[in-house]
C-alpha cells in the first residue's frame, strides 16, 4: 500500500481545479487572470470562514454545560485562534485592493447574480457573534459560564485581572469583535472604491447594504466595560478633589 502523499492528503488536484473563470476566452489574458485572482481570494475567505465558525462554535460549546475543569482555558484557546484568523481574512480583503478596476469592470457582468451577501457561512458567523442590539450565541454562553463560576459578567469587568481566565475570555471576545469589525469595514471601503454607489451583483443596494450589515458584536460586554471606565474616572476625580 502506497504511503499517503501530501497532494492526496490535501486533495490538491481537486482544490486547484475549483477556479472556474466565467470570462470568455476572447477576453485579454489579464482580465481572465484578474477573475482567477478574484475567485481564489473569495474561495480562500470561505475556507477561513469555515475554520472561524468551527472554532467559535467550539468556544461556545466549551462555555456550555456540562462544565469541565479546563473548559475555560479551552474556550480561550479557540477565541484567541479566531482573533488571528480574522487578521487573515482582513489580509484577503487587503490583497483584493490589487485587483485593477478596469479588469474587474470587464469580468463583473459574468458574476450574474452571485454575491458575497449570499454566503451561508457569513450568516452563521453573524449568529454566533450577534450584533449591536442582539446578543449572539457566544456571549450568551459566556454569561452562563460566568454564572456557573459564581460571578456576573458585570463583576468580571469590575474585577478585571482579578477575575482570572474569565477576564481573559472577555478580552478575547472583544478582540474577536474588533477583528470582525475591521475586516468588514475594510471590505466596505474596498467595495466603495471599486463600484461606488452601483447596485450589488446579488440585487442589493451595494455599499449602503454592506454598511447596514457592519455591526459591532458584544454590545452588552462593551456597555459593562464602559461602566467600569466611567467609575474609574469618577473615582480618580474624587481622589484628586480630596
Amino acid at each position: 500500500m502506497a504511503a499517503l502523499s501530501y497532494a492526496d492528503y490535501l486533495n490538491v488536484d481537486t482544490l486547484l481545479g475549483l477556479q472556474e473563470t466565467r470570462t470568455p476566452d476572447s477576453a485579454s489574458r489579464s482580465v481572465i487572470q484578474a477573475e482567477h485572482f478574484f475567485i481564489v481570494t473569495h474561495q480562500a475567505c470561505e475556507l477561513w470562514l469555515k475554520q472561524v465558525t468551527i472554532d467559535l462554535d467550539a468556544a461556545a460549546e466549551a462555555m456550555a454545560p456540562p462544565y469541565g475543569p479546563e473548559d475555560d482555558e479551552l474556550a480561550l484557546e479557540f477565541l484567541d485562534r479566531t482573533v488571528e484568523l480574522l487578521r487573515v481574512l482582513h489580509g484577503q480583503v487587503v490583497a483584493l485592493e490589487k485587483l485593477p478596476l478596469r479588469h474587474f469592470a470587464e469580468f463583473r457582468p459574468y458574476l450574474d447574480g452571485a454575491s458575497g451577501a449570499q454566503s451561508a457561512q457569513f450568516r452563521l458567523l453573524a449568529r454566533l457573534l450577534g450584533g449591536d442590539r442582539q446578543q449572539g450565541r457566544l456571549y450568551k454562553a459566556f454569561e452562563r459560564l460566568a454564572g456557573h463560576r459564581g460571578i456576573t459578567v458585570a463583576e468580571v469587568c469590575a474585577q478585571g485581572p482579578g477575575a482570572g481566565v474569565l477576564n481573559r475570555i472577555a478580552d478575547s471576545l472583544l478582540d474577536v469583535a474588533n477583528g470582525y469589525w475591521r475586516w468588514k469595514m475594510t471590505h466596505l471601503a474596498l467595495v466603495s472604491k471599486m463600484v461606488g454607489n452601483r447596485s450589488g451583483t446579488g440585487g442589493s443596494s451595494g455599499v449602503d447594504y454592506l454598511a447596514g450589515r457592519v455591526t459591532m458584536p458584544f454590545s452588552e460586554l462593551r456597555r459593562l466595560r464602559a461602566q467600569v471606565h466611567e467609575k474609574l474616572l469618577s473615582d480618580g476625580a474624587d481622589g484628586g478633589a480630596a
